[in-house]
């Protein structure tokens, strides 16, 4: 099948907010313009949705989807692996959050983010105690049983992720802006679905949808399944006004120049011992980067 020139969900999604969003004063003090409830659909087999009208960094999606698989709430993992995105986070108990420069020092020294994403996905319920904990059997693995529903009973509409755990919002660095996704497998095709309470749209939302669709195929080679849909459900989806005049130019950018990329991963022998270097992207060609500063 020939790939699909644009990738024009993401697009749309920026054009209405800057159309019809509606100023909104924010946690981090920065305003932003919002809109809420938007659908994000994509069509795996029209190519691997990584933006083509900015750089989109695939290494630094694929390292933090596996920080997340392996359970690991260690900010210096990432780190060690030239990941900064989760550096102004940590542990809200040993690094309360605050706009202070004291305060901000204070997160960007501790290295514990809390019982973030990937301790959900793996040990939901286990009481949290540090980044170097063992877990071990510890909570329920939410990953593994979705994994073994969809290898014995595809056609559940069971197999579900939770990230959004109150009990532990406390101690999170950052309570989860995409707090659960579900697999639904319709005519022999794997399809992903998450839901996401608030929306970076122009820093964020490119890489949690590259990072929705690696896990996506990841799953599908888990399972020897086809990819079929991903699908986001977004909530205050937003653009903040530091980012309003890089989105106006990112519109103008021409989405037709470039094919979007494939995905390949030749080293695989399950979801638990893969790596972020094991998955490649293929013929990503796209514009220059647009810098968009995060908002903290």
């Amino acid at each position: 099948m020939q790939k699909r020139i644009v990738m024009n969900a993401y697009h749309n999604i920026v054009e209405l907010i800057l159309r019809e969003g509606t100023p909104k004063d924010t946690r981090t003090g920065i305003g932003t313009l919002a809109i809420a409830g938007v659908k994000f659909e994509h069509d795996m087999a029209t190519g691997f949705p990584l933006l083509t009208t900015k750089k989109v960094p695939f290494r630094h999606v694929a390292t933090e989807l596996e920080f997340f698989i392996k359970g690991y709430t260690d900010k210096r993992w990432l780190q060690d692996r030239g990941i900064h995105i989760w550096d102004e986070w940590a542990n809200q108990k040993k690094a309360p959050y605050g706009h202070s420069d004291e305060a901000k020092q204070k997160m960007q020294e501790e290295r514990d983010l809390g019982p973030v994403y990937g301790f959900q996905w793996r040990h939901f319920g286990a009481e949290y105690e540090s980044y170097d904990t063992d877990y071990t059997n510890k909570g329920i693995d939410q990953l593994k049983n979705l994994v073994n529903t969809l290898k014995t009973e595809p056609t559940s509409r069971r197999m579900m992720v939770s990230s959004w755990n109150p009990k532990d919002l406390h101690l999170m660095g950052l309570p989860p802006c995409h707090y659960a996704w579900q697999v639904d497998v319709i005519d022999s095709k794997l399809n992903l679905l998450w839901n996401q309470r608030t929306v970076d749209t122009m820093l964020g939302l490119p890489f949690n949808i590259a990072s929705y669709g690696l896990l996506l195929h990841i799953l599908a080679k888990e399972t020897g399944l086809k990819e079929g849909k991903l699908v986001g459900f977004l909530g205050d989806v937003h653009i903040y006004n530091p980012h309003i005049e890089n989105a106006k130019k990112l519109l103008e950018r021409d989405t037709a120049k470039y094919l979007l990329p494939s995905v390949e991963t030749t080293t695989f022998e399950s979801i638990f011992t893969w790596k972020a270097e094991d998955s490649k992207i293929n013929d990503y060609k796209h514009y220059p980067t647009l810098k968009f500063e995060i908002a903290v």
